[in-house]
């Protein structure tokens, strides 16, 4: 069973939808003990940093999603990948999850509109299991306007968008999608079912 983390900033119907379409059990919950039960994990979220991360912490979700991520698969999608990260930036510094070392800053995008918006073509840097079948130059759906800022050992896909944008990172079972893989084409859903095949 795959659990989608709700907690009031996540884009949650598409994500479901994408994971019925490709087979997959899914359910939608809020409650820890769903969390616990689950055999892995879609932390979603739309909107800003620090919103999110106070919804988590006051749905008491933040320390049971760092729990769970040490024993079963977690991965998250645009803000929700954003969120695994150590700290944000986004109008105010705001400690995140800190499941994969790094930080979540601004994207310096000079000459270029912010946020980020549309599809961009991706290329390989470290090896990942969710990034197997996907082709130098695939295009994904990006939205956004801040960029994780990590070392390139946790980054498996990136764009160029003024500079570079990890677009997929992992560490361990950890993983996130700055791009949205639900809205992305066969090459989104490639991704989603690698995720969902994970032993």
């Amino acid at each position: 069973m795959i659990t989608i983390v709700d907690y009031g900033a996540g884009n949650l119907f598409s994500v479901k939808n994408a994971l019925d379409f490709l087979g997959f059990e899914s359910t939608i919950a809020s409650e820890r003990a769903a969390l616990s039960r689950a055999d892995k994990l879609i932390l979603p979220g739309v909107g800003a940093f620090p919103d999110a991360m106070h919804k988590l912490e006051a749905a008491g979700l933040a320390d049971a999603i760092v729990r769970e991520a040490e024993r079963k698969p977690l991965l998250g999608i645009c803000l929700g990948m954003q969120l695994l990260f150590d700290l944000g930036f986004e109008f105010e510094e705001t400690r995140g999850l800190g499941l994969i070392a790094g930080r979540v800053d601004l994207i310096e995008a000079p000459g270029l509109k912010i946020p980020h918006i549309g599809w961009s073509d991706v290329k390989h840097a470290a090896a990942c299991p969710l990034s197997r079948g996907v082709k130098e130059g695939d295009r994904l759906y990006f939205v956004h306007s801040y960029k994780a800022v990590t070392d390139m050992r946790h980054v498996a896909l990136y764009a160029e968008y003024g500079d570079l944008v990890p677009g997929l990172v992992f560490r361990g079972n950890v993983f996130g999608c700055q791009f949205h893989p639900e809205k992305s084409g066969a090459v989104g859903l490639r991704i989603l079912r690698n995720f969902c095949e994970l032993e």
